[in-house]
């Protein structure tokens, strides 16, 4: 791997791109799909992320001085599907309206207790393991995503004497802040960085400012040994050979960002609680901005082409001051899942209004999980599983997995977190089963022997959520229809909400308000008196939140 770094929007950003290595992997078929990876260092606490809501008694019995209410609060954890079995009962920390949002839109699905057998527990190794796409014994020099790229890439030569090309102008990855991340290693690479802070518009000046070695009779760093057969002429040679790539990237990346037009969508700056200084500006909206914006470059197919970007998130290492001692929904940790949710549900509202909505699928990744018992100071110490979200219209919107056994100490694994990645790179980025377990993933046998085992994550081709959403809001058919006296309104709602049944004559005009009041999730029936409405046909209708729909009434005599 070897990445350069540049910088959108004051955001540093590193560029990887491809190698001369492994060129013996076949040519995969190469779509506009892209894959964000959004890395919570630290390891994410997914028991106050996603509360076991089926299990809530003793969830609140291992971690009282910190465990989301379940009732009696304003502030209480959100239900997220009433439509599923007690074992997957899940509740959403308070400050995750929008994700509730995505997930009754059918763009949000959660995976419970994922993990690797024998996890590490180290923040570095932990990290590492799940970026390499190995197991807690494995040392591979190269990540699963690097493989990935370079498994659909490596036809198209060299790197950095054939890049960019006709067919690939643009990085194949992306990736936010100053770190190389394992996960974009391929074999044989050396990682490297150059760093180049500054606006989008003073970055090209930036690259352009940097002192050459072209035309200098000796070059500063050194000349590389005379020897072609030196590895280290190899690799010195490939390293200044990507440094002059750089300016390439640089300036179509600053081209693409400048001729993309600004959102309508406004994204979250601040948690509007109470939290730490540290923790109350939104280090993920901009971030998300910028990937947008690189996609959409000009519109009509004008932005950038890379596959994969990874995003950035930190403070997840929660041992102490995790909640407010006052009240366990305030604090460091709430204002984290407020800025994953509300920056996330803006993304999605920006690329579907950018067209880019069917292009983009966005995965969350954490080295750890945390214990399932509190801790004295208001945190949590380090565990083991812990649910990972997927965001996109080409989810598949589900609970993966059942609630954690919460009579244990850590968190169970219920799914390897490379059956995740498999899934994801199969039915999303559309990968072969065989490229898949022997290439990225080395043929390991990591799914009880088995190795890859289909999880129905994501979508291979985009379809319809109307299925999905009218299990969990609709209006039902009047009963009885026609009516004289009466009839019986039903409706279903997934999301506690205030509902307005009205009845309209047919030129739209009010004739009864029926129902204007707050509602719990769940089948609800209303029984309307009809007995001073006079005979013929009207429209009655329901408002609640995303159920907003009607039907037809006839009143007889």
């Amino acid at each position: 791997m070897a990445g350069a770094s540049l910088s959108l929007n004051n955001i540093p950003v590193k560029v990887m791109s491809q190698h001369s290595h492994f060129l013996r992997l076949a040519q995969q078929s190469i779509n506009d799909r892209v894959l964000i990876i959004l890395q919570l260092h630290g390891g994410n606490d997914g028991l106050n992320m996603i509360i076991p809501a089926g299990q809530y008694d003793q969830y609140y019995s291992r971690r009282p001085n910190i465990a989301i209410p379940a009732r009696n609060s304003v502030r209480r954890y959100i239900e997220l599907d009433s439509t599923l079995p007690t074992e997957k009962q899940v509740g959403l920390h308070p400050d995750m309206i929008g994700a509730k949002d995505l997930y009754d839109r059918g763009r949000l699905a959660i995976i419970q207790g994922v993990s690797y057998p024998n996890n590490n527990g180290s923040h570095f190794r932990g990290r590492d393991i799940w970026h390499m796409g190995g197991g807690f014994e494995d040392y591979y020099s190269s990540g699963w995503a690097g493989r990935y790229l370079q498994s659909t890439y490596g036809h198209l030569g060299a790197y950095p004497d054939n890049f960019p090309n006709e067919q690939m102008l643009d990085p194949l990855a992306i990736e936010m802040g100053s770190d190389v991340s394992l996960v974009f290693h391929q074999e044989g690479n050396i990682p490297t960085s150059i760093s180049l802070p500054g606006s989008p518009e003073g970055l090209k000046n930036l690259v352009e400012s940097l002192e050459g070695f072209e035309d200098k009779e000796v070059d500063p760093r050194g000349f590389p040994p005379e020897s072609q057969d030196s590895l280290y002429t190899e690799e010195l040679n490939w390293i200044l050979g990507l440094e002059s790539k750089t300016e390439e990237y640089a300036e179509r990346l600053y081209q693409i960002f400048s001729s993309a037009s600004d959102t309508s969508v406004t994204y979250p700056e601040t948690y509007p609680f109470a939290a730490p200084r540290s923790q109350l500006n939104n280090p993920l909206s901009g971030q998300l901005q910028i990937v947008a914006k690189l996609l959409d470059g000009g519109g009509a197919g004008q932005g950038v082409k890379t596959k994969v970007f990874m995003l950035r998130m930190g403070g997840f290492d929660t041992h102490a001051d995790q909640v407010e001692s006052y009240d366990p929904t305030l604090g460091a940790h709430a204002a984290k899942m407020y800025h994953i949710s509300t920056a996330m549900q803006a993304f999605q509202n920006d690329l579907r209004e950018r067209g880019l909505e069917d292009r983009v699928l966005t995965i969350t990744t954490s080295e750890f999980g945390r214990r399932v018992f509190s801790n004295g100071g208001f945190g949590t110490d380090h565990g083991d599983g812990a649910p990972m979200m997927i965001f996109g219209k080409g989810v598949r919107p589900d609970v993966y997995g059942v609630n954690p056994d919460m009579s244990l100490n850590n968190v169970e694994m219920q799914f390897d977190y490379r059956q995740v990645y498999a899934n994801v790179l199969k039915d999303w980025m559309q990968v072969d089963e065989e490229t898949i377990a022997n290439d990225v993933f080395f043929g390991q046998n990591f799914v009880n022997g088995d190795g890859y085992q289909p999880i129905p994550l994501a979508l291979e081709q985009i379809t319809s959520i109307e299925g999905f959403f009218h299990d969990r809001y609709r209006l039902n058919n009047a009963v009885p229809n026609p009516a004289s006296d009466h009839t019986v309104i039903s409706f279903h709602i997934n999301a506690t909400n205030n509902v307005k049944i009205s009845i309209f004559d047919q030129k739209g005009t009010l004739v009864k308000q029926v129902l204007n009041e707050r509602r719990e999730p769940g089948e609800h029936q209303v029984r309307v008196d009809l007995s001073n409405v006079d005979p013929g046909m009207y429209i009655y209708k329901v408002e609640s939140g995303l159920l907003n729909d009607s039907k037809k009434l006839i009143v007889k005599d």
